[in-house]
């Protein structure tokens, strides 16, 4: 290679740039191996609850003291004196929030419609979801309802409502604020189950 550069004459001297290019090319070799993705570590709170008790809202429970609890501001004051009662319980450590929206069981808004519109509401994602598994709740507080556990890409992967049938409603939605990735949100979305649980097995009317 060092030959042939010396033999080019200064006419030729537009190819000295290509030949060693080419020699540079040549030289390279091994084999380029993809980089797994990697996504952000999460460092997850240690469990610990306390009671939340409401003055304005009839029922408790209890819940995580790393989640704050924040009344709509949109339309709490509003829609409170018609029986309604809306509460966002937030997660600040995991970007994410839990819905909840009271309503009062009345001649004009009988129960099987709040559980029709909840049922709806769950069944919104199907089309991204790999899976909606519809669990029955009874806790020993005498509160009853169903779960759904939503599984793929979904927007919120897990919704609830509770009952007592006669006069109480309840309808929870789970929530992240980013975009919805079975493979990076999986293990945040267990880990708040697990406090979802506590607060449904917790749960009481007032």
């Amino acid at each position: 290679m060092i030959r042939l550069l010396r033999s080019l004459t200064l006419k030729n001297s537009e190819l000295i740039p290509i030949i060693m290019l080419s020699f540079f090319l040549s030289s390279c070799h091994g084999d380029y191996t993809p980089k797994q993705k990697a996504y952000p570590r999460v460092v997850y709170p240690e469990r610990e609850y306390e009671l939340y008790d409401p003055k304005d809202c009839p029922f408790k429970f209890e819940k995580p003291v790393y989640a704050n609890v924040v009344k709509d501001s949109t339309y709490f004051g509003e829609r409170l004196m018609s029986g309604y009662c809306w509460l966002n319980i937030n997660f600040p450590a995991l970007n994410g929030t839990i819905n909840l929206t009271y309503k009062d069981i009345t001649d004009t808004m009988n129960l099987e419609r709040l559980v029709e519109d909840a049922h709806k509401m769950s069944f919104k994602h199907t089309s991204k979801a790999n899976y909606i598994d519809e669990i029955r709740i009874a806790n020993d507080h005498g509160v009853g309802g169903i779960l759904y556990d939503v599984g793929g890409d979904a927007a919120s992967n897990v919704q609830f409502f509770l009952t007592d049938t006669t006069k109480h409603f309840i309808r929870g939605a789970l929530y992240f604020y980013s975009p919805p990735n079975t493979d990076s949100m999986a293990p945040v979305i267990d880990f708040v189950k697990e406090d979802m649980k506590k607060m449904l097995k917790t749960f009481q009317w007032k």
